[in-house]
């Protein structure tokens, strides 16, 4: 069966460097894997069959490489993915994980950090530009408190507004043709983010002076981790025309930020995922956020990107299985033929006399349904 899960490039499944380049490290423990180059990083997702990479402007270049460095790290990138035939549809900047951003990027009380954080972003926009990049995801790991004594959120949501809204004319001035992607979060690094999930980033999207440009990236961990449901995020910002890029791994819901190989966890959610990404046509990236054990090395890292691209694969063949299957239709079936049938006028839907008792008294199949859905996924049925 291998060998009809092998991931292709009309797949469009990619990896952050930032993600198969994890060494393993934890807040209890250091490193376990050797640190790997970019071009490495490179190869080893061309080995696995991936078709594109993604990078936060730090993982490709250090943050203080000079400016020849830079050109030389840039040229021996491009030269790898050219010759590996690896994409970079996305590119990010990293707001985090400097001390300058303790209190935050585009939301710190310091206006010489928000314009820092603003600047690195611009030049980040750059960088994904140089390889094609055509998604820009803004991350605002830092955007939040730990004590609400720190300035009021409201002024913070203004700031984050107006960085958003100077990143869009920059995109336009500079005909980089980008479209950014908000990627929400409720907790961790900070005990509060200012945006806490998909649908808050969505409400925020409305006010911004290019609304057009911006769009989410729905995470599973993120939603997941306050028990929230990741399917319904992402239905949402579909059925809103905002879902310009998704990150893909699991998550056991409570627990920190976990990234784990995706479908790993909630296997039911995911195939709803799945099916729903699948049936609906979308047509951006698969990406995975996420990252191999602490236990592994990097044969195990190779081992826990190909688990991500043939699990997505398995779970897009059960949700064709599932369209197909006779009984699971007859009984969609019957609850279509529920749906018919308009409100009309006022004054006629006023008029119509509806019986609850007859409306509450059939049973609706669902607990057939699931049980039907369950064998689908099992490979029962």
């Amino acid at each position: 069966m291998l060998n009809n899960y092998q991931p292709k490039p009309e797949h469009k499944f990619t990896f952050g460097l930032w993600t198969v380049g994890n060494r393993g490290a934890d807040p209890f423990g250091t490193q376990v894997r050797e640190k790997k180059t970019p071009v490495e990083l490179v190869e080893l997702l061309a080995e696995v069959g991936a078709y594109g990479v993604n990078f936060h402007d730090n993982d490709l270049v250090p943050i203080d490489a000079t400016a020849s460095e830079r050109n030389q790290i840039v040229s021996d990138f491009k030269k790898a993915c050219s010759n590996n035939g690896i994409k970079v549809p996305m590119a990010t900047v990293n707001l985090f994980y400097e001390p300058v951003f303790r209190d935050g990027a585009f939301t710190a009380n310091d206006a010489r950090v928000r314009h820092y954080a603003i600047q690195k972003t611009m030049r980040a926009m750059e960088l994904g530009a140089e390889f094609g990049a055509e998604i820009f995801v803004l991350w605002g790991g830092r955007e939040g408190v730990e004590t609400d004594a720190c300035r009021r959120p409201d002024e913070a949501i203004k700031r984050l507004r107006e960085a958003i809204n100077y990143l869009c004319e920059y995109n336009i001035a500079q005909n980089f043709g980008y479209k950014f992607a908000m990627e929400a979060k409720p907790n961790e690094p900070r005990a509060d983010i200012y945006m806490p999930t998909t649908t808050a980033y969505m409400a925020f999207i409305e006010t911004l002076d290019h609304k057009e440009m911006v769009g989410v990236n729905p995470e599973v961990a993120h939603e997941q981790m306050p028990g929230l449901s990741m399917y319904h995020a992402v239905a949402q910002a579909w059925e809103a025309g905002k879902l310009f890029h998704i990150d893909l791994n699991d998550q056991y819901p409570g627990r920190y930020d976990q990234d784990l190989r995706f479908g790993s966890v909630s296997v039911k959610q995911m195939f709803w995922m799945v099916k729903f990404l699948e049936d609906v046509g979308y047509e951006g990236m698969r990406h995975f956020d996420a990252h191999a054990y602490r236990t592994e090395d990097y044969e195990g890292v190779k081992d826990f990107a190909r688990g991500c691209m043939r699990t997505y694969l398995i779970l897009k063949e059960k949700g064709e299985r599932w369209n197909a299957d006779s009984e699971i239709q007859a009984i969609l079936a019957e609850i279509e033929e529920t749906n018919k049938g308009s409100l009309g006028s006022f004054e006629n839907l006023l008029a119509t006399e509806f019986d609850r008792h007859e409306l509450a008294s059939k049973g609706l199949q669902y607990e057939r349904l699931d049980q039907l859905t369950m064998d689908v996924i099992f490979g029962v049925r």
